[in-house]
Parts: C-alpha cells; structure tokens; sequence
C-alpha cells in the first residue's frame, strides 16, 4: 500500500527543516506515535534507529524505524521494521516563501491487522490521519 499526502506551510524551508529533523519531536505531532525513542547513538542522519510505539484506532504495534536517508535541508528517509513493515520519507520543497511538506509511505500490513484486505480500509484513514498530522507539524510554532 502506499500513501502519500503534503502539506504547504508558510515558513521558510530552514525554519521547517529544523523542526522536522527533530526526529524525538515528531510524537508532538504525530498522533499515532505514542512516543519517540532514540535507541541508536545518534540522534540525527542515517543510521538514526527510533522504537514508536504505534496506535491507529484499536490496532497497536511497536514501529522500529531506522534512518536510510538523510539529505539536509531536502530529505529524510526511513524504514519500518516490525509488523509494518516499508518504507517512508519525508521531501521537503521550497515553494513561493513557504515550504511544501512531503509525506510518502509504502508499506505492508501482516495478516493480523487484515493483509491486504485490511490495507483497503486502512489506506483512508492514514491519508486522513496523515494529512491531520502535516496540518499539525505545519501549525507548529516555530
């Protein structure tokens, strides 16, 4: 399945980037992430590793995510490891005096959460989810 939504924000792209690679804030925003936690050494660029543990309704799963790309000021990416498994990135795009926010996924569900029957109910409601959660990032005070 894979899903992508974006969402244009009036800030400057420095200002958008630094709140983005924030990686331990991103629970701030996300509302199905129950909480970040950094478990590499690092806290930023590839090789990032977070556990998230992760809630879209009823469904619960901890989310490994491990950081394959990092390009400053332009993009992130990450893998899924666990019951979900994929991977996603955030594209960041200057546009006007604002930044246009990027979120692009491509994942699996396991048969426990419906395989790819549960993916056609699902895929709605994380477009939904998802689209909320840029809304927030974008309204963030920065």
């Amino acid at each position: 399945m894979r899903i992508a939504v974006e969402y244009l924000i009036d800030e400057p792209l420095e200002a958008v980037w630094a709140d983005l690679e924030d990686l331990a804030s991103h629970d701030e925003w996300m509302t199905e992430a129950g909480s970040v936690e950094i478990v590499s050494g690092k806290d930023r660029g590839v090789g990032t590793v977070m556990r998230v543990p992760t809630h879209v309704g009823p469904l619960s799963t901890e989310d490994w995510i491990v950081v394959t790309s990092w390009e400053d000021r332009r993009e992130i990416g990450v893998v899924h490891i666990g019951l979900v498994t994929g991977s996603g990135r955030f594209t960041l795009e200057p546009e006007g005096r604002g930044t246009r926010i990027i979120w692009d996924e491509e994942f699996t569900l396991p048969l426990v959460f419906g395989g790819p029957i549960g993916e056609v109910f699902a895929a709605p409601i994380l477009k939904a989810l998802w689209r909320g959660n840029l809304k927030r990032f974008g309204q963030r005070p920065r």
